[in-house]
């Protein structure tokens, strides 16, 4: 999975053209709708690779990109709340220990921020793991509140070939984040312009181990092979 994952954004007749709307969009991350534009793209990376297609889709019917990336702005926002929420009120708790004047409050009321604060990273965590897969569900089924079936995710969550597509890209980042460091440090800053183009990359090859993974679990992978779109 990692090696196909690797050439998948190479794969097709216009990768390049991809590779540099997708950079382009990075770079324009400062005025939000490319932001947007973005996450649409890798929620149709989601549909393609868990439906078996061989190639990256196109940048093409950018309304329904943006709303797509709109849907999975949203989505994340959902399931990040709870674990952002109590990390602020256990953040809170803990301050206000600092400021009681009272040791004995102190100690408790820190100990309580404490504890807070370490439930609620590893509810993060819990999302992070399952976010993708919502994001996949949605961008099959073609509906928001599919992200919030949990009764299909199940299956997909407690897999292998999920678990494995998750835990992946944690050595691409690692390795994306030393390519960087190492281009940046060679040509004095220059290599900054190539960071765009990297994060790209790595987030194409990211998603399409996701939505293999899920396509394989719930069996709505094909064999198909996809026709080479002409637009980028």
């Amino acid at each position: 999975m990692l090696e196909e994952g690797i050439s998948y954004p190479l794969d097709g007749d216009n990768a390049l053209g991809r590779i540099v709307i997708g950079s382009l969009l990075i770079f324009g991350f400062i005025l939000v709708v490319p932001v947007f534009l973005l996450y649409g793209y890798l929620v149709r990376v989601l549909e393609a690779t868990a439906h078996g297609k061989p190639e990256p889709p196109a940048f093409d019917d950018w309304g329904k990109m943006f709303v797509d990336g709109l849907k999975a702005f949203g989505v994340t926002l959902v399931y990040g709340f709870v674990p952002f929420a109590l990390m602020g009120a256990s953040l809170g708790v803990g301050l206000s220990g600092g400021a009681s004047g009272s040791d004995t409050a102190a100690g408790l009321l820190g100990g309580i921020g404490a504890l807070g604060f370490g439930v609620s990273f590893f509810a993060m965590f819990i999302i992070y793991y399952l976010v993708p897969a919502a994001l996949t569900n949605m961008a099959v089924e073609d509906s928001f509140g599919a992200a919030f079936d949990i009764s299909r995710l199940k299956d997909v969550l407690l897999s292998a070939d999920y678990f494995v597509a998750w835990i992946i890209p944690f050595l691409l980042a690692f390795v994306a984040y030393v390519l960087t460091g190492f281009l940046v440090a060679i040509t004095i800053g220059i290599g900054t312009l190539l960071v765009p183009t990297i994060q790209f990359y790595t987030n194409v090859a990211v998603f399409y181990m996701f939505g293999r993974a899920f396509g394989k679990v719930t069996g709505i992978e094909t064999t198909q092979s996809a026709t080479p779109a002409d637009a980028v």
